[in-house]
């Protein structure tokens, strides 16, 4: 009696489970050891457009055709060498339409322990990668609005810098300089750190590789809006700015720009 209740307990634990899997909104798949399809809830077989009586049997790359399918990038047949789960993105490629996801593999495994297959699911990201496409272009848009780089004279133009300077603004500002300089031939660059906060070692080397790069492309590097405060602090850490002009005020750079492509500017006779 006891292993009669016993029975059907299981059966409905198993039939409970099964329902559930069936249910989850998200495609679920498990596979055997040659990655054939055993088992595909019904959100998969919705996203493939299939029953799962034809996915059965069917090797999951040739279902899904991914860009981690049949290559070392393959997460499923990484933990069913041994490995732990894990969780990558990837991409899809379901009737012609790219889709992408992330997905979670992890093994699948037998009363005994034994691995005999993987189980996988996965989630459509495409509104998540939609968002940070656009969170980029918009961090994009800010980083070219806050390094403006601006035609003061003919031949000279100003890179006024505000705020903080990390390895990625550095970039930016590098790409925006060369950019610059190949667009309008300029000959000098006044670089003005007057609204920089704080100036050291790091930011320095930023600024010693933008005019390296400038040189190389036949434009000279004036740096102006160096305060007494950031004077003492380039001194204390020892960094050398020889090979760059450098000015405390805006007028000064101006005037050793005009000076270096030898123009004179005079006042019009009243």
């Amino acid at each position: 009696m006891n292993e009669k209740h016993d029975l059907n307990d299981v059966k409905m634990n198993d039939d409970l489970a099964l329902s559930i899997l069936e249910q989850v909104p998200t495609p679920i798949m498990a596979v055997d050891l040659n990655l054939k399809l055993i088992f595909m809830n019904q959100a998969g077989c919705r996203l493939l457009g299939k029953k799962q009586d034809v996915l059965k049997g069917q090797h999951c790359y040739d279902l899904f055709k991914s860009q981690h399918c049949q290559t070392p990038e393959c997460q499923m047949q990484k933990v069913m060498e041994g490995g732990e789960s894990c969780t990558s993105r990837n991409e899809v490629t379901i009737n012609g339409r790219t889709v992408p996801i992330e997905y979670t593999a992890a093994t699948l495994k037998d009363k005994d322990g034994n691995i005999v297959g993987g189980l996988e699911y996965i989630l459509d990201i495409t509104q998540r990668v939609k968002r940070e496409q656009k969170l980029r272009e918009q961090s994009r848009t800010i980083m070219e609005i806050s390094t403006p780089a601006i035609n003061l004279w003919d031949k000279i133009f100003i890179l006024p810098i505000v705020g903080v300077v990390d390895s990625h603004r550095a970039q930016q500002m590098m790409d925006t300089v060369l950019k610059k300089i190949a667009e309008t031939l300029s000959k000098v660059i006044i670089i003005d750190i007057q609204g920089v906060a704080a100036v050291d070692t790091a930011v320095a080397n930023h600024l010693i590789k933008i005019a390296k790069a400038a040189r190389l492309m036949g434009c000279q590097c004036i740096l102006s809006g160096i305060s007494s405060a950031v004077a003492q602090t380039i001194v204390q850490l020892g960094i050398n700015l020889d090979m760059v002009i450098t000015n405390s005020t805006l007028h000064d750079a101006l005037n050793d720009a005009f000076s270096l492509l030898n123009l004179e500017v005079n006042k019009k006779a009243e």
